[in-house]
């Protein structure tokens, strides 16, 4: 399932998306475009996988620069983005550290608000 409610699930979740739409353009709008003369197909797949790609290099500077990641962590998860089915070879360990980051959400105890203190 895709999620987008914690940073890791963003991370995961850009990369499915963003692998699938690579696979896409090549096998599905290049031929279009060689085979069947239908250049429009690159353009549309094209473009949206463009902006899927500055998505997920957007959220690994995110994890590099502002969250304390590791420069081999965003190198890992950006290379695989260059190789067709690359970042479905990645799911497992982004699923793990989603997994990993909602445990110690779920240990921290919530701030009951004021008024409601026991």
């Amino acid at each position: 399932m895709l999620r987008m409610d914690t940073f890791e699930a963003r991370v995961r979740t850009a990369a499915l998306v963003e692998g699938t739409s690579y696979v896409l353009l090549l096998l599905g709008a290049m031929p279009l475009k060689y085979l069947a003369g239908m250049p429009l197909a690159v353009r549309v797949v094209g473009s949206l996988h463009g902006a899927l790609f500055v998505w997920l290099m957007l959220l690994i500077a995110q994890g590099v620069f502002g969250r304390g990641r590791s420069l081999g962590w965003g190198t890992r998860i950006g290379v695989a983005s260059l190789i067709p089915f690359g970042t479905y070879f990645l799911d497992r360990e982004l699923r793990e550290e989603d997994a990993a980051a909602r445990a110690r959400a779920a240990e921290v105890p919530a701030d009951d608000g004021p008024g409601e203190r026991r």
